[in-house]
């Protein structure tokens, strides 16, 4: 059974701390893998489990790295820190040879757009878009030549918009939440009707351990997604409930977006402003445990009452107010 896989297994997970790698080592631990983290930093938001052993090192540093763990070997290495092929090339050289799975996250965000939905593994890869995605892809296929040339044991895991109590689903973060608060007007892409998967970290985490250590999954891609599908006004509607606000929603096209900021145009244009919903059969077959339960109106509720907690957390990006503000003078509907 997958639930007792990991039982003793030694696990380095590259990162740890993050918003989708916190979740799962969390749950790495609780199914008892002798659990190690790889980390720089430590974030005071995401604790480390309790049990896991810290290793404080940069991994491009590669001498530094090949001297904090001194020769040890892992049943599996989880790389949540590899964009580039540099990047995974490098760790390549750091972990081949050394253990038994390479597991490589991935992003959904690199599946060719428009897409048959709801979307499986085998839609081709390709964004245009995005540098992101692009860089993404790129490591996936220098990852499958070296499985299939030097026999490397890889598995690659495609997120899609996964998401914790620390990150509102909006560009801007905390900033259209306060907007809402304020009783402004909040900027929404496109019609809003477009469609949009979020997974709470802690689902993903229980598809995701389910495949560590398990050697059907060596060669394979999965991705590992929430199964409720919302609209983007739906997205904002339930934020705002949660924050006990009535939203003033404005509706402004992707490409004007895009034309005003290239980083939040890449997003919209090259992922967000098209309907995503996923086909989860393939992890299901492997890890028949994995059920996607929170809902995100709790998941919304969960990121209010987090930023709630401590003003400080309640950041807003004044450029980006800023630009809101703009772009929705330009876009509101006008009295006929």
């Amino acid at each position: 059974m997958s639930s007792d896989r990991l039982q003793g297994r030694k696990v380095l997970f590259v990162g740890g701390t993050g918003v989708i790698s916190s979740a799962c080592a969390l749950r790495a631990a609780e199914l008892g893998a002798d659990l190690h983290l790889l980390n720089r930093n430590i974030s005071s938001a995401r604790p480390v489990p309790e049990g896991a052993t810290v290793i404080s090192a940069d991994v491009r540093d590669t001498d530094g790295v090949r001297a904090a763990l001194k020769g040890q070997e892992f049943d599996v290495v989880v790389s949540f820190l590899g964009f580039t092929t540099d990047q995974v090339a490098h760790d390549m050289e750091l972990f081949g040879g050394r253990t038994g799975q390479y597991v490589f996250i991935s992003s959904a965000s690199t599946y060719r757009k428009p897409a048959p939905l709801p979307v499986v593994e085998s839609v081709p890869l390709e964004n245009p878009n995005s540098a992101y995605a692009r860089d993404k892809i790129a490591c996936e296929e220098l990852l499958g030549r070296a499985h299939h040339e030097q026999r490397l044991p890889v598995t690659v895991v495609r997120p899609s918009h996964t998401y914790d109590r620390t990150a509102p689903p909006f560009d801007g973060g905390w900033t259209v939440v306060e907007r809402m608060r304020q009783g402004k007007e909040v900027l929404v892409h496109g019609d809003g009707t477009s469609l949009w998967t979020l997974t709470h970290h802690t689902d993903f985490a229980l598809g995701f351990t389910g495949l560590l250590g398990n050697p059907e999954a060596l060669g394979e891609t999965f991705h590992i997604t929430g199964d409720e599908v919302l609209s983007w006004d739906q997205i904002y509607r339930s934020v705002a409930d949660a924050a006990g606000v009535e939203p003033r929603l404005v509706h402004v096209p992707s490409d004007a977006i895009a034309a005003h900021d290239t980083p939040w145009g890449e997003s919209l244009i090259g992922d967000k402003a098209h309907s995503m919903t996923f086909d989860n059969t393939k992890v299901r077959r492997l890890v028949p445990e994995f059920t996607a339960s929170i809902p995100f109106s709790q998941g919304a509720r969960e990121i209010v009452a987090w930023h709630d907690e401590d003003p400080a957390r309640r950041v807003v990006d004044t450029r980006i107010d800023a630009m809101m503000d703009r772009l929705i003078d330009v876009h509101r509907p006008r009295p006929s």
